[in-house]
């Protein structure tokens, strides 16, 4: 199959550099215009295709108000000593397209080597109340700092409603809501990417690198939430690309369908040892398909003390390890599940995916991306022809959010996120 996408995500990246000099301009409100030179507090309606908007404090989509962010909108968050926030009571669509996504970043000269996992400003953080979140064609990067006695998320409860926890990228929290987050880019934050305790979730070929500093995964999963996880390049997170929980015992029960995602040196940066690919505890159910496991710490691994449920499945995993440490740690035992027709050596080197351009021997312990690889296959890859299609993902029909469908991707016929370029 042959695609241009991972391509054209690269190319998104782009327009972080090219936009700093669009017009500055202040966003239409309830409650009357920002100041000139930035705004804050509460916002709501339509943010203009193309434009650019100043963060200089906290912002606030009210209880039953929606914010739309239209393609090519570029939000810096400007002020580094209030670090914003962005509560959502309630409903934002951020809606890119590919060769102009939404892009919410920091000022051009914030951006450091010192500062690859972010830590400048806050994130997006949901309330009970939110009932929609949709990011399409998204960039987040540089966030993920840590809350105070005075961070909104703090004032109102919301996330772990602590001072000092860091902000991942994006928390959704309610059970009755809709959360979307596709062809999407989130890197450079201090924290986990995507926090999610409820809602019907659809995450979807997106890219995640850079995730994670003293710990945190790319994609933390409670209780309350029905997901399908597909077609995703997860590149060196802290701990785990996956981070799979019934924590919490909402309602519904955690139910993941996770096929075709490509993880890549997952596990080496945390200190202790938990992760490493996909770590599953406390009873969810989770369905694994034709997942792409690259030189991780680990393979799919549970907590054997509180394992996942019973119902679970696995099926078609893809491992391939350069060190022998790493292909040793996902052989089958107690902790490394075990799958239907998993494709695994013993050795060193065994089962060379044939990416078209990374190189296998990469520093397991960098977060450093380079925008230049390519992680689809080679014509002889052994990951081609090798998924498994005869399953059905949660919402393949779709979900509705704000009169749009969004719908999972179907299940490919080779493994990992990417097919042959």
């Amino acid at each position: 199959m042959k695609r241009t996408y991972f391509s054209l995500m690269i190319a998104m990246g782009l327009v972080l550099f090219i936009s700093s000099c669009k017009k500055e301009v202040t966003p239409p409100v309830d409650d009357g215009p920002p100041p000139a030179e930035g705004i804050s507090g509460d916002v709501s309606g339509v943010w203009k295709k193309g434009e650019t908007y100043k963060v200089i404090g906290h912002l606030e989509i009210p209880e039953g108000k929606t914010l739309t962010i239209e393609e090519g909108v570029k939000i810096v968050m400007a002020d580094s000593v209030v670090a914003p926030e962005i509560i959502i009571r309630g409903s934002l669509y951020c809606l890119g397209t590919k060769d102009n996504p939404v892009v919410f970043t920091v000022p051009d000269e914030w951006k450091s080597d010192k500062y690859l996992f972010g830590n400048l400003w806050g994130g997006m953080v949901s309330a009970p109340s939110s009932q929609e979140v949709v990011l399409n064609y998204t960039i987040m990067e540089y966030g993920g700092t840590a809350t105070t006695e005075e961070s909104p998320s703090v004032k109102a409860g919301l996330y772990k409603a602590k001072a000092g926890k860091h902000l991942p990228a994006l928390y959704y929290g309610n059970v009755n809501g809709k959360f979307v987050v596709m062809n999407s880019i989130i890197r450079n934050f201090y924290d986990d990417a995507l926090y999610v305790e409820g809602g019907k979730t659809i995450i979807a070929n997106n890219i995640f690198y850079a995730i994670g500093a003293p710990a945190d995964d790319a994609v933390n999963l409670k209780s309350g939430v029905l997901a399908d996880v597909a077609f995703n390049l997860m590149f060196s997170p802290n701990t785990s690309a996956l981070k799979l929980s019934n924590e919490g015992e909402r309602s519904p029960q955690l139910y993941v369908i996770g096929y075709n995602n490509t993880i890549i040196n997952g596990g080496w940066r945390r200190p202790t040892i938990k992760g490493g690919s996909i770590w599953l505890e406390k009873g969810v159910h989770a369905d694994l398909y034709n997942n792409l496991l690259v030189n991780n710490r680990f393979g799919i691994k549970r907590d054997k003390g509180n394992p996942e449920d019973s119902r679970s499945k696995f099926y078609n995993t893809f491992y391939y390890g350069y060190t022998q440490q790493a292909v040793d740690q996902f052989q089958p035992s107690e902790e490394i599940i075990e799958g239907i027709d998993d494709i695994i050596g013993t050795h060193a080197g065994d089962n060379d995916p044939l990416f078209v351009n990374y190189p296998l021997d990469y520093d397991l312990y960098s977060a450093e991306f380079d925008t230049d690889w390519d992680f689809h296959l080679q014509s002889a890859s052994p990951a081609l022809n090798a998924g498994k299609t005869d399953f059905t993902p949660h919402f393949i029909d779709g979900i509705v959010v704000n009169g749009v469908t969004y719908k999972s991707p179907a299940p490919a016929d080779y493994i990992g996120a990417f097919g042959e370029e």
